[in-house]
């Protein structure tokens, strides 16, 4: 946003804290993202067709409710996911971000989610003195023009990616690899890819890898001609791996130390209607980011909403931490 606007940092989507009833909470600070890979779920990046505002979070706001939402859920065991819909290494205040993390009591874990093209050796080595205790590295190919074509873009440096990834596996940061399988488009490079994590030793605390299953949003970027997998052949298809390789690929919360943790309540219920004040532009076009209650709120169909305005919205969906509303 090219504004300063103090949003509550619970109930969106697009930045803030989201809690999903267990004790690993997502830290979203910005919504940036370098790459426009063609099966983005989220449509980011510089080819992105829906979006119609970033977002990025003030280090100490962030801080704060993080510390809040902390000490709601017992303050122990917790696990702060820096994942975004964009790219997090975009936030410029990413070390503090971290080192503020690990000072807040209740934090155990820091993880963070990443495609490592903003990356180099000399942050790595910052994060990992700040605090930062994994990497979910996103590589989804190991032939250059594959993986250039899927990240949506000439200059996307896979040799300096892949760099990257063995900086990171040589510190005391875990790291994860974390392709996206997309059915048709990349089925030769998963069994490279696993020979390569395990090559440069990741997995030293979690699993090595973190295969994922490309699925299709609504309004995510959907690459021509492909179907999404069963999650049956999914599953399959990753149970022969785990025979062939001898490593874990069918991963379930319990590997990641995930287990069930109180859920900040509600404030809405939905077909309820409330006031909204109108703090921002949405994430995407059409959309409003409000303020009801303390906490953030999304109005859909909002063609015509302007920061400053007040409206009755019908509530139409709560789920987890996450607030959508429609203007009457």
């Amino acid at each position: 946003m090219g504004t300063d606007v103090e949003l509550p940092l619970v109930g969106a989507i697009a930045f803030g804290i989201i809690d999903r009833g267990t004790n690993v909470l997502q830290v979203r600070p910005t919504s940036l993202c370098p790459l426009s890979c063609p099966f983005c779920s989220t449509d980011a990046g510089p080819s992105s067709r829906h979006r119609a505002a970033e977002y990025e979070v003030a280090l100490d706001l962030m801080l704060d409710w993080v510390e809040q939402v902390v000490r709601f859920k017992g303050s122990r065991g917790i696990e702060a996911h820096i994942d975004t819909v964009g790219e997090p290494a975009t936030y410029p205040r990413l070390v503090e971000l971290v080192q503020g993390l690990s000072d807040i009591s209740g934090i155990e874990v820091i993880s963070m989610q990443t495609n490592g093209v903003l990356l180099d050796e000399q942050l790595i080595g910052e994060l990992e003195d700040a605090g930062l205790d994994r990497i979910n590295l996103s590589i989804h190919a190991l032939r250059p023009e594959l993986a250039k074509e899927m990240a949506g873009t000439e200059g996307y440096d896979l040799e300096h990616v892949l760099s990257v990834a063995e900086a990171i596996a040589e510190s005391r940061i875990d790291l994860l690899i974390a392709p996206v399988w997309v059915p048709g488009v990349n089925d030769s490079e998963l069994e490279p890819l696993i020979r390569f994590a395990l090559r440069i030793g990741a997995g030293k605390k979690w699993p090595p890898l973190g295969i994922q299953k490309y699925l299709a949003h609504k309004r995510g970027r959907r690459p021509p001609g492909v179907r999404p997998m069963s999650w049956r052949a999914f599953y399959r298809a990753l149970r022969e791996l785990e025979a062939k390789y001898g490593v874990k690929l069918v991963l379930s919360p319990e590997d990641f130390g995930m287990r069930k943790a109180p859920l900040l309540p509600a404030p809405f219920s939905v077909g309820e209607v409330v006031k909204v004040r109108v703090l921002a532009p949405g994430w995407l076009r059409g959309e409003v980011t409000g303020e009801a209650r303390g906490r953030a709120i999304t109005l859909v169909g909002a063609w015509g909403l302007e920061p400053g305005m007040e409206v009755l919205a019908r509530v139409i969906r709560v789920k987890h931490t996450i607030y959508l509303a429609e203007p009457l």
